[in-house]
């Protein structure tokens, strides 16, 4: 693939070189005619599904440290690629629980080094099935969780993942085609507030009707561009992975595989499920030993049909399209007391320092000033997302969660009260939800003027 971009301009030449330039120009003419330039404004696209399903058994990711007995439905890589004929930028979906962002570094500098994608232009979302194996070393779920990582780290599973995501990309750079991009909501009731409260007023996980939850379905559409038929569907909705509870052990994408396959079944393409602010979110079945008590199929009318529902809405698409990827650090303190894995000390601002300030990294995309994506590698309650595109100058906001790793659990303020399970988990203090929801909005604001100023 050749780039205007990337065109030398020579200086004049004397006359006699500038016959044999004119010769070699003719020569080569049916090769560059031959060639596909891309120029800014022209999109193209291309999708990749790659099966990352294990033969034999592995530890699986999510709850207590266990190993899979066979297979429920098959795992994937699900790989979009755009091209807005500047630059190209991967969005990867894939059937995991969650990797840490030293994971996600390693395969971020091969995807540079490989493809010349900048790692700006690279996010890999986790969907957070909870019965999935485990990629990558631990990260800081052993900080809070160490008896769960007590066996050796699975490299060659790893290694696979890691090869298969590769594959993929080359594969899809090859493939990109003429595309177009629709943008739209859908609404589904398959999730609901997870931090259930007796009248004590101590949160346990469990279900909670009253609480605050993110139904709304943020979904990019991208069909060929000559005759719009459908090559991909984005669908962005949070809900965590775990209709399947601990006891399963058989591997499976859970809410998340189940709705991407029944979609890309009907409508005829792959679908990426790019999860949202599910840190206080679950499904509405959630935790049974089995698929079939679990109602995992019923997801397919829930949220799957709901997801064709609103694609099938989205009529409108732009052929030109433009972006700018950016990121965005927010420092905040550690909490009191926890023991910080060195593997992840890239991710605070002074080892050395007393008080150390974790940095979170926050991930943006501005596609055509009307579409502002951001993602970063949390856990985060969806009082902070709504927020956010609330007040979001993007007429689109979406948030993506379990993006490029995991730092743990971002609560509001006024859960912190509350206490329960996922303060345990967080690196976090107090008011730093707040804080981080302020410092995005800030980013999107001044990221919107700063393109309209240009």
């Amino acid at each position: 693939m050749m780039r205007c971009s990337q065109l030398i301009v020579a200086t004049p030449l004397e006359s006699d070189q500038q016959k044999k330039s004119i010769v070699v120009f003719f020569l080569m003419l049916p090769l560059l005619l031959s060639t596909h330039f891309s120029f800014a404004g022209d999109f193209r696209a291309a999708v990749v599904k790659e099966n990352i399903t294990p033969k034999v058994s592995k530890f699986l990711l999510g709850y207590g440290a266990r190993q899979s007995e066979g297979v429920l439905d098959s795992i994937y890589h699900q790989i979009l690629l755009l091209d807005d004929g500047e630059s190209i930028f991967a969005l990867v979906s894939t059937d995991i629980c969650l990797i840490s962002p030293a994971t996600y570094d390693q395969v971020a500098k091969l995807v540079e080094q490989k493809f010349g994608i900048a790692r700006s232009h690279f996010w890999w979302a986790a969907t957070h099935t909870h019965s999935a194996p485990e990629v990558g070393g631990p990260g800081l779920p052993a900080a809070f969780m160490g008896e769960r990582y007590t066996h050796p780290i699975d490299t060659s599973y790893t290694d696979l993942v890691t090869s298969k995501l590769l594959a993929g990309i080359e594969r899809g750079i090859r493939e990109l085609a003429p595309a177009s991009l629709g943008v739209g909501w859908g609404h589904s009731f398959a999730n609901i507030n997870r931090r259930a409260r007796d009248i004590d007023d101590i949160a346990f996980l469990g279900l909670n009707p009253d609480g605050a939850v993110d139904r709304k379905i943020g979904i990019l559409k991208i069909v060929q561009q000559e005759d719009h038929r459908l090559m991909a569907t984005v669908a962005n909705y949070a809900i965590h992975g775990t209709v399947l509870g601990g006891q399963n052990l058989l591997i499976s994408g859970d809410v998340s595989g189940v709705v991407a396959n029944y979609v890309e079944e009907k409508s005829g393409a792959p679908m990426l499920f790019i999860n949202g602010a599910a840190g206080n979110i679950a499904p509405i079945y959630s935790v049974y030993p089995d698929a079939r008590s679990g109602r995992l199929n019923q997801f397919r009318r829930l949220l799957g049909d709901k997801i064709l529902e609103a694609n099938a809405q989205i009529l409108n698409y732009e052929n030109q399209v433009s972006f700018t990827a950016s990121e965005m650090e927010f420092l905040t303190p550690v909490k009191e007391g926890l023991k910080w894995p060195e593997a992840l000390n890239d991710y605070l601002a002074d080892t050395t320092a007393d008080v150390k300030m974790i940095k979170v990294p926050a991930r943006f995309l501005n596609i055509n000033d009307k579409i502002g994506i951001w993602a970063s590698p949390l856990e985060l309650f969806c009082e902070i997302s709504n927020e956010v595109r609330d007040r979001s100058p993007f007429l689109y906001t979406f948030y993506y969660g379990y993006t490029n790793g995991w730092l743990g659990y971002m609560l509001t303020e006024e859960e912190w009260a509350y206490k329960g399970y996922e303060p345990t988990v967080s690196p976090f203090i107090p008011g730093a939800g707040e804080r981080f929801g302020e410092a995005v909005l800030s980013y999107l604001q001044s990221e919107l003027k700063s393109k309209k100023l240009n």
